[in-house]
C-alpha cells in the first residue's frame, strides 16, 4: 500500500540482499514516504503549471516580477522547490535497487544507473529542468509565452503516476475516485487552454469580451485591470469545459471565433470518450459490488428448484432452505476453501490451513505437544461445517466417517427426548 514502485518485493526474499552503503532499497520505508511526497508534488504540478502558464504568465503580475526579483511571487518559490525536489528524486533513483527479470534484487550502482537510463531518466530529466530560471530576465512577451509552454513539460511525470496507479484497479471505490479526479483534471487543463485561446483572439471577438459585457466589466486594452478578474476568467472557463464535457453546454458561454469553435468540437469529442470510459467503469464497479447478492440469489434459486423438483416435504424444506443454506451463507459467503486453495502449492495450503485452524490446534488438549509437521498435516484434513440451531449432527446408528471438534457453540446429546449431556467448545 505504501510503495508506489512497479515491483515491491522480490519473489524469493529469503534473506536481506547485500547492498552498497549509499544504496536505497526500493521497498524501504524511506523510499515509500519519498514516493508519496513526489506524487503530491506531481499532483501540484499537474494543477498549477497549466494554470500558471495560461493565467499568470500573461497577466500584468508577470511584469512586476521583473522589478522585485524572482522570489517576489510565492508561486515562483514553490516552483523552484518542486524543481529541486525533482532533481533530488533523479539522484535517489540512481541509487535505488530494482527487481530484474529473474526476480533478483539488483543493488550494483552501475547496473542501477544503466537500468534507469534505459527507463524513466529522460522523462524525469525533462520534467526537472527549471526553464523559467534559465530564461529569466529577458522580459519579452515571446519569452514569457515560451516559459509557459516549456513548464508544461513537467506534466510528463504524470506518465509514471498513471502506470503506478494500475495496481489500484481492483478496488472499485478507488477506481471511481481516480476517474473523477482525472475528469476534473482534464477539465482544468482544457479551461486553461480555453482561456489562452480567448486571450489570443483579441478584445472584441472572443468569449472574454462577451464575459466582460455580461458581468459589467468590459475589456479595455489600455487598462487590463478594468476587465474581468483572474477569478472570473478561470471560473467561467472551468464552467464552460465542465458543461461541454458533461453535455453540449448551455449557451451562456459560447464560442464565437473559428478557433474557439474548433476547440469546442475537440472538447465534445474528449467528453464523449470520457463519458464512455467513466460510465463503463461505473457499471462494472456496481456489478462487482452486488456480485455477492447476485450469487446468493442464484444459489437460492437452485435450492428452491431442487425442492420443487423433488417435492421435498415442508419440515425438510424449511431446514434445507432457511436454516442450512442461509446459515451456511452467512458464515462462509459461499466461499469453498477447498476450491480456493486448490491452485496453490501444498506447502502454502498447509500454512493457510494451519492459520485457519490455529485456535483449535492451540487450545485443544490432544494437539498439545505435537510437532509443527504433525500440526501442518492435520490442518490439511480439517473441514469446516456449519450446523444451524436445532439441527441434528449425528443420528444414533449412523456410520461415523469423521471426528468432530466443536469450534463454536454447543451440542446436546439426546436419548429419546432427554438431554443426557451438553458438549461445549
Amino acid at each position: 500500500v505504501l510503495s508506489l514502485g512497479a515491483d515491491v518485493l522480490p519473489e524469493y526474499k529469503l534473506q536481506a540482499p547485500r547492498i552498497h552503503r549509499w544504496t536505497i532499497l526500493h521497498y524501504s520505508p524511506f523510499k515509500a514516504v519519498w514516493d508519496w511526497l513526489i506524487l503530491l508534488l506531481v499532483i501540484y504540478t499537474a494543477i498549477f503549471t497549466p494554470y500558471s502558464a495560461a493565467f499568470l504568465l500573461s497577466d500584468s503580475e508577470e511584469a512586476q516580477r521583473h522589478h522585485c526579483g524572482y522570489s517576489c511571487s510565492p508561486l515562483n518559490v514553490v516552483d523552484l522547490i518542486v524543481d529541486i525536489m525533482f532533481i533530488i528524486d533523479i539522484l535517489i533513483n540512481f541509487r535505488t535497487t530494482y527487481v530484474n527479470s529473474n526476480e533478483e534484487v539488483v543493488s550494483h550502482p552501475a547496473k542501477i544507473a544503466i537500468h534507469y537510463f534505459k527507463g524513466w531518466f529522460l522523462i524525469d530529466m525533462v520534467a526537472a529542468i527549471p526553464f523559467d530560471l534559465l530564461i529569466f530576465g529577458s522580459g519579452s512577451e515571446e519569452t514569457t509565452t515560451l516559459i509557459g509552454l516549456l513548464k508544461t513539460a513537467r506534466l510528463l511525470r504524470l506518465v509514471r503516476v498513471a502506470r503506478k496507479l494500475d495496481r489500484y484497479s481492483e478496488y472499485g471505490a478507488a477506481v471511481l475516485f481516480l476517474l473523477m479526479c482525472t475528469f476534473a483534471l482534464i477539465a482544468h487543463w482544457l479551461a486553461c487552454i480555453w482561456y489562452a485561446i480567448g486571450n489570443v483572439e483579441g478584445q472584441r471577438t472572443g468569449w472574454l469580451h462577451a464575459l466582460g459585457q455580461q458581468i459589467g466589466k468590459p475589456l479595455n486594452g489600455s487598462d487590463p485591470r478594468r476587465g474581468p478578474s483572474i477569478k472570473d476568467k478561470y471560473v467561467t472557463a472551468l464552467y464552460f469545459t465542465f458543461s461541454s464535457l458533461t453535455s453540449v453546454g448551455f449557451g451562456n458561454v459560447s464560442p464565437n471565433t473559428n478557433s474557439e469553435k474548433i476547440f469546442s468540437i475537440c472538447v465534445m469529442l474528449i467528453g464523449s470518450l470520457m463519458y464512455a470510459s467513466i460510465f463503463g467503469n461505473v457499471s462494472a464497479i456496481i456489478q462487482r459490488l452486488y456480485s455477492g447478492t447476485a450469487r446468493y440469489h442464484t444459489q437460492m434459486l437452485r435450492v428452491r428448484e431442487f425442492i420443487r423438483f423433488h417435492q421435498i416435504p415442508n419440515p425438510l424444506r424449511q431446514r434445507l432452505e432457511e436454516e442450512c443454506f442461509q446459515q451456511s451463507w452467512s458464515c462462509t459467503s459461499s466461499i469453498d476453501m477447498s476450491m480456493v486453495l486448490k491452485g496453490f502449492p501444498e506447502c502454502l495450503q498447509a500454512d493457510i490451513c494451519l492459520h485457519l485452524n490455529r485456535s483449535l490446534l492451540q487450545n485443544c488438549a490432544p494437539f498439545r505437544g505435537a510437532t509443527k509437521g504433525c500440526l501442518r498435516a492435520l490442518a490439511m484434513k480439517f473441514k469446516t461445517t456449519h450446523a444451524p440451531p436445532g439441527d441434528t449432527l449425528v443420528h444414533a446408528g449412523d456410520v461415523l466417517t469423521a471426528l468432530y471438534f466443536i469450534s463454536r457453540g454447543s451440542i446436546e446429546i439426546l436419548r429419546g427426548d432427554v438431554v443426557v449431556a451438553i458438549l461445549g467448545e
